[in-house]
Parts: structure tokens; C-alpha cells; sequence
């Protein structure tokens, strides 16, 4: 059964750093779309970077264009989040996601298989 699991969360000041990594198990991703979306309290969950299982295409949420990049491990079956100059707005629990299609549609309707999440608080 494919699994995502998802590392990396924690607290940190606004300014800073955080890096994310999802390793999947259970079936190879190397020809799926992998990537992030992320829920805050009280809000939708929302699309936050997506990358195609080539790497040669990504999307990025306008709200965190520039700041963070999404890069993937087709040999070890991973994909990783850095998220840099984090801002309070971006605290959020954030689920590793993947279909079993490309790219857009993964940014458009969602993924086939999400993580259990982890959560990333950035105080002001």
C-alpha cells in the first residue's frame, strides 16, 4: 500500500528556514506528480507547490513564489519542501501529496495519496 510520510515540521521566528521531505513506500512515484498543500486553522486546505515526476515542470502557489522551492529524489523516492524567509502566514500543518498523473492536474484536482502532515508554526 503506497504511504507518504512527511518530516521537517516545527517552530521557527519569521525570517527563517524550514526544510520538508516526504519519503514514499509502497509502490514507485518516479512517474507521478508529487507535492505540498497545507491547511491553517480555520481555513481550506490549499495548494502550495507541485512537481512533475521528471522534475522538469513545477507550480508554485503565488502566495509562496520566491520563497520556497519544491525538488525531488526519484532515487530514493522523496520530495522535499525548503521554505525560506517564513512568514506567520504560512503556519500551517503541510501534507505531502501525489497522483498518478501529471503535474497540473495534481495542482488542479488533487492528489491520488496524502500524507499524514506536519505542522509548521512561524512566530512573529
Amino acid at each position: 500500500q503506497a504511504q507518504l510520510v512527511e518530516s521537517g515540521g516545527g517552530l521557527v521566528q519569521a525570517g527563517g528556514s524550514l526544510r520538508l521531505s516526504c519519503a514514499a513506500s509502497g509502490r514507485t512515484f518516479s512517474s507521478s506528480a508529487m507535492g505540498w498543500f497545507r491547511q491553517a486553522p480555520g481555513k481550506d486546505r490549499e495548494f502550495v507547490a507541485v512537481i512533475s515526476g521528471s522534475g522538469s515542470t513545477t507550480y508554485y502557489a503565488d502566495s509562496v513564489k520566491g520563497r520556497f522551492t519544491i525538488s525531488r529524489d526519484n532515487a530514493k523516492n522523496t520530495v522535499s519542501l525548503q521554505m525560506n524567509s517564513l512568514k506567520p502566514e504560512d503556519t500551517a500543518v503541510y501534507y505531502c501529496a501525489a497522483n498518478r498523473g501529471t503535474a497540473y492536474l495534481l495542482k488542479q484536482l488533487g492528489p491520488d495519496y496524502w500524507g499524514q502532515g506536519t505542522q509548521v508554526t512561524v512566530s512573529s
